[in-house]
């Protein structure tokens, strides 16, 4: 079956490619293990200066490399500008600390000499998502290429042109060739891929089905995983919280990447005392929205990824209101060309809607009411998902009582979720396990190994 790279703003198919033949599966997966064996020994010196080499690389080509993002999944030019931006600060982070990160650790015992090391375990493969196509490969190769691994990615179908992108960025840089390949494949194979012994380990960005069956696969073969699935994130806000900023930072934690972001967050909920007017102004801000071309860098939001996802977010939406929910603005598939969905936002939530129950992916917002702070706790804590949460206070001291009792991998106070190269990045509960970035994503992939010599 051919992958292809289909407009979402247009509906236009762009670009079709092969998909790769089990041969060439099998020699990439070759490819790959020869590279390691030559990557793992080179200096760390080296291996800085070929990630600074990939952060100057994008810096130089941002445009193009936007451009390429947003022809393929619909995002707004200017937010995949910022994602090419950033991946070229996680390279630089890693480059600059990954040798400080990694360094022995003297520890005494009753040896003569003991310490851990840290070292690289092989090729990891990465099956990595499309709402993110270039952020959620690099916050995985750079930490991995500077711990000595490669990496083996299967990128999402619909963004064909990102991965084989990626992979042109690493050897534009210096990398020695196939230390990070690129699979053009669909999810067929994933399974056989794993089972290959040279495969040491996979980590995936993705939803909760796919990662069961990841883990799954990687379990029977006894393989380390890491899993960054999906997400409800809650979005509190509290009776002292500066409404105007809630309510504007609402609408952009909801809507950013169209909508369509593990962490982007979904369910709203406002204690009893400032609901009402806390609803005034999100809806009033929400309808502010300019909705349009992804390519205009004036636009806030472009359109759903994938024909199929549009309609199955109108489902999910139109069986909330069956339900029970009320709708207060949007609630629409938009007329024309393209894939779009109406900025919406339903309120008189309960359990058994999807609105309340699962995971939303697209500009549609979960408003619930909470009669005080430890019922709006609960609210929060009501889902099978755990990545991360937004609290809205002006009091520290409530804000970090608070912040201890919500059941996500982060909590951002009088902000919005978001990933940063310094900061652990994963969830608990449905939403994975593991973590990725910061001292701890680099260390998921290493063999933590204890030498005692006496």
């Amino acid at each position: 079956m051919p992958i292809q790279t289909i407009n979402p703003a247009t509906g236009k198919i762009e670009k079709t490619f092969n998909a790769f033949t089990n041969d060439e599966i099998r020699n990439s997966i070759d490819e790959s293990h020869q590279a390691f064996l030559g990557w793992s020994r080179v200096e760390f010196s080296e291996r800085k200066k070929l990630m600074k080499n990939a952060a100057e690389v994008m810096r130089s080509k941002r445009d193009e490399y936007a451009f390429i993002i947003t022809t393929e999944m619909g995002k707004p030019v200017k937010q995949s500008i910022s994602e090419v931006e950033k991946c070229a600060w996680v390279c630089d982070y890693y480059a600059e600390n990954a040798e400080t990160i990694l360094k022995k650790e003297i520890v005494s015992t009753d040896a003569s000499e003991s310490y851990i090391e840290f070292n690289p375990l092989g090729v990891i493969l990465a099956v990595m998502p499309w709402n993110f196509p270039f952020w959620q490969v690099f916050r995985f190769a750079a930490p991995s290429l500077m711990a000595g691994n490669v990496g083996l990615l299967k990128h999402s179908s619909n963004v064909p042109m990102c991965a084989l992108a990626i992979e042109q960025i690493f050897l534009n840089a210096g990398f020695p060739k196939n230390v990070f390949k690129s699979l053009l494949i669909g999810s067929e194979p994933v399974k056989e891929i794993i089972r290959n012994p040279k495969i040491k380990a996979a980590t995936l960005t993705g939803s909760e089905p796919a990662g069961r069956k990841i883990a799954e696969a990687c379990g029977k073969e006894l393989k380390k995983t890491v899993l960054e699935l999906g997400g409800s994130d809650p979005f509190i806000i509290l009776d002292d919280a500066d409404l105007d900023m809630a309510a504007e930072t609402a609408v952009t934690a909801r809507l950013i990447n169209n909508g369509q972001s593990c962490i982007a967050a979904k369910r709203f909920i406002a204690v009893e005392k400032i609901y009402d007017l806390f609803r005034e102004k999100f809806v009033k801000s929400m309808e502010s929205v300019k909705v349009g071309e992804p390519m205009d860098e004036t636009t806030d939001l472009g359109p759903i990824a994938r024909e199929d996802l549009l309609y199955e977010l109108d489902a999910q939406v139109k069986d909330s209101i069956a339900k029970g929910a009320s709708l207060l603005t949007g609630g629409k598939i938009l007329p024309g060309r393209g894939f779009y969905y109406a900025p919406t936002i339903l309120d008189n939530l309960s359990k058994g809607m999807p609105a309340y129950d699962d995971e939303i992916f697209g500009p549609v917002a979960s408003l619930i009411k909470a009669s005080n702070d430890q019922d709006a706790v609960r609210i929060a804590n009501d889902s099978d998902f755990g990545l991360g949460a937004s609290l809205w206070t002006s009091d520290r001291n409530r804000a970090r009582k608070i912040a201890s009792e919500i059941e996500t991998g982060s909590v951002f106070v009088n902000g919005m979720v978001k990933s940063d190269p310094r900061l652990p990045f994963g969830g608990i509960k449905n939403s994975g396990y593991g973590r990725e970035l910061s001292h701890y994503g680099i260390k998921e992939f290493v063999n933590i190994k204890s030498v005692w010599i006496k």
